[in-house]
């Protein structure tokens, strides 16, 4: 049953993201660019997504344990540091240049678009680099 509803809940997001257009970069990059052609319809799609996931969260916090785990996993840090701002200016950069997020790049993998594809290899080689590395500062900060 987790899996099965694990899958709509992805299925739910992809269609809601190729049917905002957000799997579009060209939509994605003329949302940033407030000098020329600005499409707001970003904007949009951002503020329908957070009232979503507001009531969302209202209904699931007032359950004592989520339905299929012992209890939420939720961030518990509050601080803001190097490596919180760091990767939220790689993401936007990132964000701006190609005009995919992981979100919406998963998702147009299905297009076959040969841009889609090399932006998805370029992110996993990140994510994988960025763990080993991370990976490698933990032992080494670590005492023997």
């Amino acid at each position: 049953m987790r899996l099965l509803l694990t899958y709509l809940t992805g299925l739910i997001f992809g269609i809601g993201i190729s049917i905002s257009g957000m799997a579009n970069p060209a939509k994605v990059i003329n949302f940033f660019d407030i000098a020329g052609i600005w499409d707001p319809s970003l904007a949009l799609v951002m503020g329908g997504a957070v009232l979503v996931a507001m009531v969302g969260y209202r209904f699931a916090f007032a359950r004592s344990a989520p339905m299929f785990d012992t209890m939420f996993h939720v961030p518990t840090r509050h601080d803001i540091d190097l490596r919180l701002v760091g990767g939220s200016a790689v993401f936007g950069v990132g964000w701006g240049i190609s005009g995919f997020c992981p979100g919406g790049a998963i998702p147009a993998l299905g297009t076959g678009r040969s841009e889609v594809v090399i932006f998805f290899v370029a992110m996993t080689v990140g994510i994988a680099l960025t763990r080993l590395y991370l990976r490698a500062k933990d032992t080494q900060t670590q005492p023997a």
